[in-house]
């Protein structure tokens, strides 16, 4: 029999019963849903809303049904439809009548809602160590290659010389805010819906600051309605979740043409990479290639939830019940990613020399050139034209700006002297590069410092929590 069924006047059929049911997914509620219960059944006996007995059976019950959940001595039924009503039900079954008086003063609209934000809070911790192992990788990585000197590309043209390490840190710093942008998402969704019943709240005399502390939310939320029925926390973590999947997208998009033989800047470890079931030659980046793919399943996930949300009423809508498939996907997705793109970044071979050989060429100087000129006292604008015309000279000569002879450079320019070839050095205009951020090496050292403080201090504050 439903744990609802007085008003009805016959069974749910059959059909209805297996399109209501959520069991087979919100069954991972279980823990939060046993601890929001705990919770619940402590504040109604320290109410006097139960007597110290039944509290003491629905606490036992309750334990045992977890440790038995855990070792997998319960199968859960459609018939109870969700999580929630298969563990009353279990729970009424072991214990009686107490069993039924867990849910006086609560809904499954509330219940639901604590068990959901429960979840969500516990998994975003759970992201954020895996994005902090990933940091600490590229942290290593950029460490071992401040002077390794690459192209850094604009419009995928090569532009101006940075080392491997600056390009490395320029990702580390996205996930920096990938991490806060998270941490922002957990603080404001740790209010507890959990006394908001239905959508009006109750008559009984609780007491809903108690719960919120003893599920540790830093309040309760302040409306009963909305306690219900918002579900921004799911939207905002779907939306962090796509912003980093965004990140390691165009991070795995990188390494897929570093590894290519027209770039050739890294190998991937034969752990990380795949072959061709014809070509044996070949070696292709697949866990790069399923990162880059499966960012397109998060942002489905994002929006299905906003256009499941996106019309409903107050309160509570059964819609509802689809925001959890979304979350759970796209959370065991970037979870899946996270590791193995730490792992395949962790054992790739960097090629330093054919970095360097493909920054000698593009005359990615060329605006040190320009600002050679510029310090010995020539206007900007008439530099970048001098250099300019250097550039065309040397495309049609087959040359870099270093391999032109001085008498060549004066004639464009009488201000060129012997030390012009120090300037267009690259290692030196890389390492002149001191501006704040740059890819000097003072100046990547202190982005791998920041980023190494960043994690030990998110690692301390994880221990100590």
């Amino acid at each position: 029999m439903k744990l609802w069924s007085g008003r009805f006047g016959k069974d749910t059929d059959a059909l209805v019963n297996a399109f209501n049911a959520s069991i087979d997914f919100d069954q991972r509620l279980y823990r939060d849903d046993i601890r929001g219960s705990l919770a619940h059944a402590k504040m109604l006996t320290d109410c006097g809303i139960l007597n110290r007995d039944d509290g003491e059976a629905i606490r036992r019950g309750l334990l045992e049904i977890l440790s038995d959940i855990e070792a997998g001595k319960i199968e859960f039924s459609a018939e109870h439809e969700d999580i929630h009503m298969n563990i009353e039900a279990l729970l009424t079954e072991r214990i009686g009548d107490a069993g039924k008086r867990l849910h006086t003063a609560r809904s499954r609209n509330d219940q639901v809602a604590v068990d959901f934000r429960m979840y969500v809070r516990r998994e975003i911790g759970s992201v954020i160590r895996c994005l902090l192992s990933l940091e600490a990788v590229l942290c290593d990585k950029a460490k071992a290659h401040q002077m390794t000197v690459m192209p850094g590309y604009t419009h995928l043209q090569r532009a101006q010389p940075v080392s491997f390490a600056h390009h490395l840190m320029a990702y580390a710093n996205m996930f920096v805010r990938d991490v806060t942008r998270l941490e922002d998402c957990r603080e404001r969704l740790n209010k507890c819906p959990l006394g908001c019943g239905a959508l009006a709240g109750t008559s009984y005399p609780i007491d809903r600051w108690k719960t919120a502390e003893e599920l540790d939310f830093d309040a309760p939320m302040e409306n009963s309605m909305d306690g219900v029925s918002d579900r921004d926390y799911a939207l905002e973590l779907l939306s962090d979740l796509s912003i980093l999947m965004t990140h390691l997208s165009r991070f795995a998009e990188e390494i897929i043409l570093w590894c290519s033989w027209e770039f050739k800047f890294v190998e991937l470890d034969d752990a990380y990479a795949t072959g061709s079931s014809i070509m044996p030659q070949k070696k292709n980046p697949d866990v790069a290639e399923l990162v880059r793919g499966k960012t397109g399943r998060v942002y489905g996930s994002l929006m299905s939830l906003l256009t499941t949300m996106k019309g409903l009423p107050l309160a509570y809508n059964k819609d509802m019940q689809e925001d959890k498939e979304p979350v759970f996907d796209a959370l065991d997705t970037v979870k899946m990613c996270l590791p193995v793109f730490a792992a395949m970044l962790d054992t790739m071979k960097v090629l330093p020399e054919n970095m360097r050989q493909a920054a000698g060429r593009g005359f990615i100087n060329a605006t040190d050139c320009a600002d050679y000129l510029t310090k010995k006292g020539m206007a900007f604008r008439d530099a970048y034209t001098v250099t300019g015309q250097l550039v065309a000279l040397c495309a049609q000569q087959g040359k870099t700006l270093e391999e032109l002879s001085l008498p060549e450079l004066k004639a464009a320019s009488e201000l060129f002297d012997t030390d012009v070839y120090e300037a267009l050095h690259l290692e030196n205009c890389m390492a002149l590069r001191k501006s704040y951020g740059g890819p000097a090496i003072h100046e990547t050292s202190q982005q791998i410092k920041e980023i190494e403080d960043f994690i030990a201090e998110r690692r301390k504050e994880d221990e100590e929590a």
